[in-house]
Parts: C-alpha cells; sequence; structure tokens
C-alpha cells in the first residue's frame, strides 16, 4: 500500500514536512551509540543544568548537548580535544541536528592528566582520599571479582585461588572496563557483585594499558562507588606502574590482579597450622592446669584442715564467753550498786528508773539470744572433761577418760575410745 503518489520519469518525492522529519528521525535511529572525536567550541550551562557546545574539527561540526545528569561524567573545557559518546537526534521545532552526549572524555595526556588532577582535588574536599580504611576479612565467604571479558585476568585469579586454597568460592562479573561508557559498567557491575549473598570482600581486575584506556577507573563516578560500597574493595588495575584515581579510595591497592589474589585468598596451608598450634597451646595449658590442681589437692590435709577449723572456732567461743561474762545481769548490778554508792550520786526519777528497767531487758534478751542453750538448740553440743571443764582440744582427753556431752535436751555419758591429734596421729 502507498502512502503517496511517485510521480514517474524521476520526478521528486511529494512529502509533508512532519513525514520528513519523520524518516529522518527514524534514520539517525538506526545508526545507535556513536563515538566521535572533536574539539570543544563555546561551552554554555543552561539554568537546568544542561550543557551545550559546538565540537568541531577541520572541516565539520555539530551541535552537542549534554543532560544534567551526564553533566558529572562529561568534561566541555573550551578548546580541548575530547571524544563524546552518545545518540544522534533531530529536533522537530527547530529543524535542527544534536549529538545528545552520555560522556565527553578528554583526549590526549595532558588533558587526561589534568582531568585526573581536577578529580584528585575534588575527592580529597569531599574527605574520600583520607577516609578509614576497611580490613580485609581473613576468611571471606565469597570472593566477588569485577573484571573485563579478558581470559588472562580471569585465569591469572584462578590460578593464584587453586595454588593457595583449590575450590575456594569466587564470583566474578564481567563488564566493559575500557572505553565509552566503561565507568557506567564499572559502577552497576561493582553494585551487583557486593549485592550478591555472602560476598565479602570484591576485586576490581583489569590488565594494564594507556592512559585512556584507564581512564574510566580515575573518573568520580567509579570512585565514589568504591567508596560507598558496603563491602571492602581490592584495586588491582593495570600493572605496577599504573596508579588510577580508584587506587588511592579503595581499602586496599596492590599492583596487579595476581597480587590481590595472594592478598584476598586466604592460604589453606597457614589455616591449618595456626590452628594446629592454637589446639596445642590449648592443650599444654589445660595440662597443665590439671597438674597445678593435682598438686593442690594433694598438698591439702584434710585432718589439719578440720583441726584449724575447730581452733579458730573455740577461739571465737572464748571471745563470746567474754562478751556473755561482761554483759551478765549480776555485773551490770553490781556496777549500778557501785554508782548508787558514789557520792555525787543523786537520787533517780522514776524516768531514770524505767530507762534502766528497758536496758536491763534488753540486756536480758540480748543474753538470752546469746546464751549456750541456744547455741545447743542449733543441733551444737558442749563436752566436758572428767574434771568438769569444757574440752576444747582432742590432745586434753586420754582414752578411757569419762566425759559429759550436755545437749539441748539432757546430757550423755560417755568415754573416749580414740583420741585423734591435729597432726594426724592417735594415742
Amino acid at each position: 500500500m502507498r502512502l503517496w503518489n511517485e510521480p514517474a520519469g524521476g520526478a521528486p518525492r511529494q512529502v509533508t514536512l512532519i513525514r520528513l522529519a519523520g524518516e529522518i528521525a527514524r534514520s539517525l535511529g538506526g545508526l545507535g551509540r556513536i563515538a566521535v572525536e572533536g574539539e570543544v567550541h563555546r561551552p554554555t550551562t543552561s539554568r537546568g543544568g544542561w550543557v551545550f557546545f559546538t565540537l568541531r574539527d577541520r572541516a565539520a561540526q555539530i551541535d552537542v548537548k549534554v543532560p544534567s545528569g551526564n553533566v558529572r561524567r562529561s568534561r566541555t573545557v573550551h578548546g580541548e580535544r575530547v571524544c563524546v559518546v552518545g545518540a544522534l537526534q533531530w529536533a522537530n521545532d527547530r529543524g535542527q541536528l544534536h549529538l545528545v552526549a552520555e560522556e565527553v572524555t578528554p583526549v590526549g595526556e595532558g588533558a587526561i592528566a589534568e582531568l585526573i588532577a581536577e578529580t584528585r582535588r575534588q575527592l580529597a574536599a569531599d574527605g574520600l582520599l583520607d577516609r578509614a580504611r576497611r580490613s580485609i576479612p581473613v576468611l571471606p565467604t565469597v570472593i566477588g571479582v569485577v573484571c573485563g571479558s579478558d581470559a588472562a585476568v580471569r585465569k591469572d585469579i584462578e590460578s593464584v585461588a587453586a595454588v593457595r586454597f583449590a575450590g575456594y568460592p569466587l564470583y566474578f562479573e564481567e563488564t566493559s572496563v575500557s572505553g565509552p561508557g566503561a565507568s557506567v559498567s564499572i559502577v552497576e557491575a561493582l553494585r551487583s557483585v557486593a549485592a550478591r549473598p555472602g560476598v565479602e570482600v570484591v576485586i576490581l581486575a583489569r590488565g594494564g594499558g594507556d592512559g585512556p584506556s584507564l581512564l574510566p577507573w580515575s573518573t568520580e563516578e567509579v570512585c565514589r562507588a568504591v567508596a560507598a560500597c558496603a563491602v571492602p574493595v581490592v584495586s588491582a588495575i593495570g600493572h605496577e606502574g599504573d596508579k588510577p584515581l580508584c587506587d588511592e579510595v579503595a581499602d586496599l591497592r596492590c599492583g596487579t590482579p595476581s597480587i590481590a589474589a595472594a592478598a584476598v585468598v586466604p592460604d589453606r596451608a597457614g589455616l591449618v597450622a595456626a590452628l594446629d598450634g592454637r589446639l596445642a597451646r590449648a592443650a599444654s595449658l589445660l595440662v597443665g592446669e590439671l597438674r597445678g590442681a593435682v598438686r593442690r589437692w594433694e598438698a591439702v590435709q584434710p585432718r589439719r584442715a578440720l583441726g584449724q577449723g575447730v581452733e579458730r572456732g573455740a577461739n571465737r567461743l572464748d571471745r563470746s564467753a567474754g562478751r556473755l561474762e561482761a554483759l551478765h545481769p549480776q555485773r551490770r548490778l553490781a556496777d549500778c550498786r557501785a554508782r548508787l554508792r558514789a557520792p555525787d550520786w543523786r537520787r533517780p526519777t522514776w524516768e531514770a528508773l524505767s530507762r534502766a528497767e528497758g536496758r536491763l531487758s534488753a540486756d536480758l534478751r540480748h543474753l538470752h539470744v546469746l546464751s549456750p542453750a541456744r547455741t545447743l538448740d542449733r543441733g551444737y553440743a558442749v563436752v566436758t572433761g572428767p574434771d568438769g571443764a569444757v574440752v576444747r582440744r582432742a590432745e586434753a582427753l586420754h582414752v578411757g577418760d569419762p566425759i559429759t556431752v550436755r545437749l539441748a535436751v539432757g546430757q550423755i555419758g560417755a568415754a573416749v575410745t580414740n583420741v585423734e591429734r591435729p597432726d594426724g596421729g592417735d594415742r
């Protein structure tokens, strides 16, 4: 079905302006994403944060606009040669062709160095370069690796892991590591790996390259993603001499991917040796404690300890008897009579006598509590020898001596059949 009539004889087609604009837009859309180099000419910024400039070469030029969301990863300095990655767009209302940029990166060693220096100043101002570094886990559950599709980098890491701990869990996330759009891909891959269950550390790995190919690893976007990562990040970009900015932000910097693998993958033989050493030390300490306990037990003499306890009890009983004697009512009555006979004694009032009577009653109650009879009520007994004196030491008696055991209720007559002295001897 034809949408318009095509004249014969090679005459031009008759189309509407809207139709023409639509065909131009469809034709440009078929080109997809492109990367083009040129020189930045007269960049300006709109109120909405968009950046507009002209990308020109010796014989051509095109208008470029950078959306506000892509300005952070775009460097637009007048006169600087750059590479613009984006897509062509046709504006119907103005009849203009634009290159909508996703990112604008400098081309040339001098421009790249200046861009990296500017990014470093911004990161330092935000405190990302001197932030506290997180420690790498000794035995991570899973090790995540962000790398390119280069088989050499992955093979290096896998070979080191096989030597140090065969079969250790590694998870690889392949992504674009250089060229246009690499910084966005790296950030997405880093976030994806860190979000996987069990991943406790991430290695950023890439082989060597020139300044432009390593530039994505020095972009502000990648550096901030490394600093904000939920798990520690190990940077292993390029060779020993390559030092992109992500090295300065990462929790650990390694010169090569192989060195990074050796720093993160645990050494199985070393772990086993350390565990054996700890078990041996624990066993040695336990044996030492047991031997010390046996020596202390053997040094204890039960009879001697019992004799010392009895002696301490007898001493306490003597001290209690002395206090009871001082509190005896007859003793206190004698003291009162002595005070009554004093020359300066004045006749006590009824109130004083009542107070004295109250104190005397309290003393009698206290004496009742401390009396030997109450002690006997608690299950103790008092032993007296042939002479009627209280027996406090075993050596005061001899075999065959009659003794009297006074209980809480009544008393018992008995005879000594055996005497054990505190030193363990018998007689």
